[in-house]
């Protein structure tokens, strides 16, 4: 028998008793029917119903008993469904239905109809003292007023009728219905609801409304209310709601969506409001705000845990999680972290809930908190208290600290890595890291492949994580592994000598200098010559014990700013003192008073010079002499330092002797040491050439290919070559030849007294100011002007160096191990190509070098491809573009192919910097012939 309390019809089935299922909540063994209607009584339900209205009578009872929260009823109604199903499938067998007894209480149905009776009322009337009169009615189930309903009334309306009754005040909100309401009404009764009652659930019916409201009153006033929302601290108590329900066994559905609200809450109100949002839901706004309330739930949580009561931090760390791989980990850390900081100073309380805080990150988020973590700490002592031993007990946290931070990333500056090793430092538990990292960073750093393939910056990277790591170990660690160190220092160090790039053989030294430091117990350790500049101090201050205290956050730009400011700089000192230098006072008392010398002031010798009694040869055979055969060292050195001189002024005799005389000068050696001996011997090298350019550069590159040359010979050939190329290019005065400025020596005159130079400096002054001028017109320098000489010899330079690079010699193989030669012969070929412009030959020189670079173009030193590089923009530059892409259109398209592959792809950042610069050459080009409405094609013109 089915009573409804409605009045609905009844349905009666006499079966016996059958066990039901203990699943569904309520469900007992069935009862004998009862007749009468009373709604006190038990409802006895067979599965067998017709009519709808039984169904709704069912999912009310379904609400009361089978609703813990939002979005659970609609699973126990499935199982409902199931049931049913079954049941007609067994009475269609002929087999017996089970009867199933659902008692029902008659004060869910009361709260309800309240619910409904409130509902309808905000619907349809506009009767203010009606409608003030039924949100009070509900609002005594919220609680906290006087006439509030009993315990069991008021946690069913807010369990399974609150988020209902929300979407009805909103659906019902409009402009003459709240106008119904005074301010003080419409704060109490309908601001109330969504600011006093569960947070949760008012936090979703806003969020929701927002994103399906269109621009109304009704979406400018729900804005209000969760900027209301915010300003109250709600979400504070939304989060806290959330940990004392997953303490509880909470809804990982609901609270997953949730999550996602809180996190994406800026997102959803830019897309909705677009220029028209509120400052407080801005990023850099909310974010913080959001930190703020986090704090506060730690709060609470601490003191929860003090009272001996259990809380759960999962969901806070769920939300910190996802925020900082929304990439806002600098808008909330930067609260964060100061507050974590200042409260886990003495409280051991708050120390156990930050590294928890941290370890129930999901493993999907760790990598996103670790590295906020580690670059917003400021020192390592700082990073160990806030993350514990996170990285013994977290494996993804491992990796990222000792593998991604180091090893496959390189933008963080110096500080962080020192809080990031010196944290690994601070530990016993962790010191096994250390060492691990150590290794790993040193095979890193001793591989060829990554010398070769990695950019310098990350070499830098991973040889200052080296000399952080070597500066915190200790004696018996060092001891214990001191084989493998010297292993990993002899086969870095054979890589990094063996590159081409200057700064990678540096740190190279620097790197095995410091390792050789540490192992070597006794003898000398290893010493290197190299420039001292501001990275090479900042390398050589890590090698120091590091501190623990670091200010990461007082850095600006922290993660990009590389810069070396920050280290401590050498100081200057003076190379001479222009006046006398005064006498240091004796104390009295003292011997130094009896030495009547001290008396004498010492006289200023910083500008003398030595005397030479030798005379410099005046004749270039002269020169040839002395230096093919004097002994006299004096006489060597006055020889090589006006050698130049003569070759300038005495041309004829030069051509006479060009070739004599460059033989001697190419294989001349320093008998003794000369300041400026290699430039003084190249540069008289270049006299000659520009004397007597053929024979000599004919000569000069034929040698280049020959047998019995040392690299630095042939590395000499390419610079005279490419020094005499600019200076025969640049237009020079008629009847003189003069040396190119930029590399003839700055020599500076020293003045023999300032007072015969005052008195004209004077008088001049005085002319000019009594001198009335009408106008004056800007001086302007007539630029030189005269013939290219190079134009006609481009070829003598150009092919015989291009020609015969793939032909391998006994000792000289530049497609094997002499990459560096290689790499200066193209960056040499794209000088003279540069130099060439204009000229008969910069066609078929442009042709034959961009087969010279795609036969090269994937060559492994970056130096190399440097230089390839260098030549396609020589190219680009000296050959017209009509000429380029008419005569050279395969090889133009194949070039700019490989261009936007090294643009993307290439390792080293230089080469990708020359990569895109030669497409803006390009596409200036294909730009300028776009405009031009003909094209000259075999010698005429002819339209596009």
């Amino acid at each position: 028998m089915l009573h409804c309390p409605h009045g609905g019809p009844q349905l009666c089935l006499a079966l016996g008793p059958q066990k039901v299922n203990p699943a569904l909540p309520g469900v007992g063994t069935p009862t004998a029917p009862e007749t009468g209607k009373s709604k006190r009584s038990p409802v006895t339900c067979y599965w067998l119903f017709k009519t709808g209205h039984f169904n709704h009578c069912l999912q009310r009872w379904l609400n009361r008993f089978d609703r813990p929260g939002p979005g659970v009823g609609c699973v126990a109604n499935l199982r409902l469904g199931d049931r049913a199903r079954r049941c007609r499938r067994e009475e269609r067998a002929g087999r017996r239905v089970p009867e199933v007894t659902l008692p029902m209480d008659p004060e869910p149905f009361e709260v309800g109809h309240a619910v409904r009776e409130a509902i309808n009322i905000l619907s349809s009337s506009r009767n203010g003292v009606q409608i003030s009169e039924a949100l009070g009615t509900i609002k005594c189930y919220l609680g906290g007023t006087e006439n509030q309903a009993p315990l069991k009334e008021r946690e069913e309306f807010t369990r399974v009728h609150f988020s209902a009754f929300l979407r009805g005040l909103v659906s019902n909100l409009s402009p003459d219905w709240i106008e119904l309401l005074t301010s003080d009404q419409q704060k109490e009764l309908w601001d109330s609801f969504f600011l006093e009652g569960p947070a949760d659930q008012a936090f979703l019916v806003l969020l929701d409304s927002i994103i399906s409201m269109g621009p109304s009153f009704r979406l400018m006033k729900v804005i209000s209310i969760l900027e209301q929302f915010l300003q109250t601290g709600r979400m504070s108590a939304l989060m806290w709601e959330v940990c004392h329900q997953q303490a509880q066994a909470g809804l990982p559905t609901f609270q997953e969506t949730l999550l996602n609200k809180v996190v994406c809450l800026p997102d959803h109100l830019c897309n909705k409001l677009q220029g028209n949002n509120l400052p407080i839901f801005f990023p850099q706004n909310y974010f913080p705000l959001l930190a703020t309330e986090i704090i506060q739930v730690l709060q609470r949580i601490s003191d929860s845990l003090r009272g001996g009561l259990d809380c759960s931090i999962s969901f806070m760390s769920q939300v910190l999680g996802k925020v900082c791989v929304h990439g806002r980990q600098e808008e909330i850390l930067n609260v964060l972290v100061p507050r974590l900081m200042d409260l886990t100073k003495v409280d051991c309380i708050w120390q156990r809930m930050c590294w928890r805080l941290v370890e129930c990150v999901p493993d999907r988020w760790m990598e996103a908190v670790v590295c906020g973590f580690v670059q917003k700490a400021p020192g390592a002592d700082v990073l160990s208290r806030l993350l514990g031993n996170l990285v013994v007990k977290n494996k993804k946290a491992q990796f990222v600290v000792t593998q991604k931070l180091l090893l496959l990333q390189y933008s963080y500056v110096t500080a962080v890595l020192q809080n990031l090793l010196g944290y690994l430092a601070l530990d016993s538990l962790r010191r096994s890291l250390l060492i691990k990292v150590l290794k790993e960073l040193l095979e890193t750093w001793g591989s060829s492949s990554a010398v070769k393939h990695c950019p310098v910056e990350q070499q830098l990277y991973v040889s200052k994580a080296i000399l952080i790591c070597l500066s915190h170990l200790k004696e018996p660690e060092i001891e214990s592994n001191r084989q493998e160190l010297l292993t990993s220092m002899m086969g870095g160090m054979k890589c990094r000598l063996d590159s081409n790039l200057p700064r990678v053989r540096r740190l190279g030294m620097i790197v095995a200098e410091s390792i050789s430091s540490r192992i070597t117990t006794d003898g000398p350790s290893l010493k290197f010559q190299y420039e001292d500049d501001d990275e090479t101090r900042e390398l050589k201050s890590l090698q120091q014990t590091a501190p623990l205290q670091l200010h990461v956050t007082d850095l600006p730009n922290a993660g990009r700013n590389n810069s070396p400011s920050a280290t401590p700089k050498a100081v200057s000192k003076p190379s001479g003192n222009p006046h006398p230098a005064t006498p240091a006072v004796p104390e009295e008392g003292s011997d130094l008073e009896l030495d009547s010398d001290d008396d004498l002031v010492p006289y200023d010798m910083s500008e003398d010079k030595e005397l030479k009694k030798m005379k410099a040869p005046v004749y270039i055979r002269d020169c040839i002499e002395v230096l093919t055969g004097s002994e006299d060292m004096d006489k060597w050195e006055a020889t090589m330092k006006v050698l130049e001189s003569l070759i300038r002024r005495n041309s004829a005799t030069t051509r006479e002797v060009s070739m004599e005389l460059a033989k001697v000068l190419l294989h001349l050696e320093e008998k003794t040491y000369i300041e400026g001996f290699v430039e003084l011997r190249k540069r008289a090298l270049v006299a000659v050439t520009i004397i007597d350019p053929v024979p000599v550069v004919q000569y000069l590159t034929s040698q280049f290919y020959s047998l019995n040359y040392s690299l630095y010979q042939r590395m000499d050939i390419l610079d005279v070559l490419a020094l005499a190329a600019q200076e025969l290019s640049q237009p020079q005065a008629s009847g003189k030849n003069k040396p190119c400025s930029t590399q003839s020596p700055c020599i500076q005159t020293v003045s023999g007294s300032d007072s015969s130079q005052n008195w004209r400096r004077i008088v001049d002054e005085r002319i000019k100011s009594k001198t009335h001028r009408l106008a004056k017109g800007q001086s302007l320098v007539e630029p030189a002007c005269g013939p290219n000489k190079f134009s006609s010899l481009a070829g003598h330079f150009f092919f015989p160096l291009i020609q015969n690079f793939d032909r391998p010699l006994v000792t000289f193989d530049l497609l094997g191990d002499d990459h560096l030669v290689l790499g200066r012969l193209a960056h040499t070929l794209a000088i003279l190509m540069y130099f060439a412009i204009h000229t008969v030959a910069a066609a078929t020189m442009g042709k034959s070098l961009l087969e010279f670079v795609w036969t090269l173009r994937f060559h492994t030193d970056s130096y190399v491809r440097q230089g390839l590089l260098s030549a396609v923009s020589s190219v680009l530059l000296s050959i017209p573009s009509e000429r380029l892409l008419e005569d050279m259109t395969d090889e133009f398209l194949e070039t700019q192919s490989w261009l936007e592959d090294v643009a993307e792809k290439d390792p080293d950042g230089d080469c990708r910097r020359l990569a895109w610069q030669n497409l803006l050459l390009m596409e200036n080009l294909l730009k300028k012939t776009q405009k031009c409405p003909y094209l000259v094609v075999g010698g005429n013109w002819k339209q596009r």
